[in-house]
């Protein structure tokens, strides 16, 4: 099957022409040869769905292979990174790393990573929520009126993944499919499309 190989720099020649050396040489060990390449000099901190990275991802089918140097080339953040890979883990794609040695694909230590990610989102939910009932006992505490006004559109711990939502749901992937990539249950999708005024995906 097809073998992809993605490349992403801030800046710097070197970098560049080092990252492909590991890619090649890697691809040559396993007699793999790279069908096609996407290279492009972007900052870590946008969105994959911004970047070069998401059309790529769309084109991707079962079966193909993605190489990278690094695991942390995907993403800006370790919920990004655990989102792309779930969603590769899904339609079985396979993701193989030239320096760590990490291997996504259809066998068990891939089921394990599978529940790791899903464990590590959790964790990361929970500090998040933890940390905002400590900030706001300490508001409390100083005296500050919580809550907001009447009528007023409220935060959802979606937001951060808006775009992703939006392109899903434009895409037609459903309720449940969506829920399951952000590790939420269906329900949490559907009011967060009603609030946002959302194209609704089928069910």
């Amino acid at each position: 099957m097809p073998t992809y190989a993605y490349v992403r720099v801030s800046t710097g020649r070197q970098d560049h022409e080092n990252q492909r050396f590991e890619i090649l040489k890697f691809a040559d060990h396993r007699k793999w040869i790279i069908e096609e390449w996407c290279e492009e000099t972007v900052s870590g901190t946008k969105r994959y769905t911004d970047r070069l990275l998401g059309p790529l991802l769309d084109r991707l089918q079962k079966g193909d292979t993605l190489v990278v140097t690094e695991i942390s080339r995907l993403g800006r953040s370790l919920m990004e990174i655990m989102t792309i890979l779930n969603l590769l883990l899904e339609r079985e794609i396979q993701v193989f790393t030239c320096k760590e040695h990490f291997e996504l694909g259809d066998n068990i230590n891939s089921k394990v990573l599978a529940f790791a990610f899903g464990l590590a989102a959790e964790i990361e939910r929970q500090l998040i929520s933890q940390r905002t009932k400590e900030s706001l006992a300490r508001l409390k505490a100083a005296g500050k009126k919580l809550g907001r006004p009447k009528g007023s559109l409220g935060k959802s711990k979606l937001d951060p993944h808006r775009e992703i939502i939006r392109e899903y749901s434009g895409k037609g992937v459903s309720k449940a499919s969506i829920a399951k990539v952000l590790g939420v249950h269906p329900s949490t999708v559907t009011r967060f499309l009603k609030s946002r005024k959302m194209a609704d995906p089928p069910r």
